[in-house]
C-alpha cells in the first residue's frame, strides 16, 4: 500500500480507531512501557503516534515527541491532555538526527508501513547505542505455516496492515540491533512484545 493509500485508510479508521484497538492493546502498551526507567530521564521517539493511546503510560520526567503519517490521527492526539510535541512524518525517512533517542517506541507501527525494514532502519538510525525499540504488533515466526494469516495478509492491505510478517527476517537486516525479549501478546502470541537493544 502506498503512502497516500495509507493515509487516505486511516483518515478513514482515525474516528473509530480508539473503540477498535484501545481494549486488547492497553494492556500491552503498558507492559512495554514499563521498560523504559522511571527515575532517569531520557528521549523517546513515539514512532507511529497514532491517536496517542501510548501517552498516558509514558513517564513524566522522560522527553517525547510523537510522529505519524496521517494527519486524521495526529488531530485526534493533539486533543489529549498532553504536551507532547506531535509531526506529521513518514516512519520510513524521519526528520531527525543520528543517535537522538534512548528509546523508539513502535507500536502496531511496522506491520502498517509499506517497508518494514526499511522504518526499522530508521528507528535504529535515530536511537542511541545503548539504546532501545520497543515493538508491538503481529508477526509469524520462522517457519510458521499459519495458513488463514498468509490468506489474509493477501487481502489485509484493504485495510491498511499486514497479516504476514515475519519478524526475523526483518531483523537479519539489521545487525547492529540485538533481541532482549520477545513475549507472546495477544491472541495467542499472534501479537508479540519484542524489545531490541542498538549495540554498535
Amino acid at each position: 500500500m502506498s503512502r497516500s493509500s495509507l493515509q487516505r485508510a486511516y483518515g478513514i479508521w482515525a474516528p473509530i480507531y480508539d473503540q477498535a484497538v484501545r481494549g486488547f492493546s492497553e494492556p500491552l502498551r503498558q507492559r512495554s512501557l514499563r521498560q523504559i526507567p522511571q527515575n532517569a530521564s531520557c528521549q523517546i521517539l513515539i514512532d507511529g503516534i497514532g491517536t496517542g493511546l501510548d501517552i498516558p503510560f509514558l513517564p513524566n520526567h522522560c522527553t517525547a515527541i510523537g510522529i505519524d503519517l496521517t494527519h486524521a490521527m495526529l488531530r485526534r492526539a493533539q486533543n489529549l491532555p498532553s504536551t507532547i510535541p506531535l509531526v506529521q512524518a513518514d516512519a520510513e525517512v524521519l526528520p531527525f538526527a543520528n543517535a537522538t533517542f534512548d528509546f523508539v517506541v513502535m507500536h502496531l507501527i511496522l506491520a502498517v508501513v509499506p517497508n518494514a525494514g526499511k522504518a526499522l532502519a530508521e528507528a535504529s538510525r535515530v536511537l542511541k547505542p545503548g539504546g532501545r525499540i520497543l515493538l508491538l504488533d503481529k508477526f509469524l515466526r520462522p517457519g510458521q505455516k499459519a495458513w488463514i494469516r498468509r490468506a489474509l495478509g493477501r487481502v489485509a492491505g484493504a485495510v491498511a496492515t499486514h497479516t504476514d510478517l515475519t519478524f526475523e527476517e526483518i531483523l537479519a537486516e539489521r545487525p547492529e540491533l540485538q533481541c532482549m525479549r520477545d513475549e507472546p501478546g495477544a491472541m495467542g502470541g499472534w501479537f508479540r512484545l519484542i524489545t531490541l537493544e542498538k549495540i554498535a
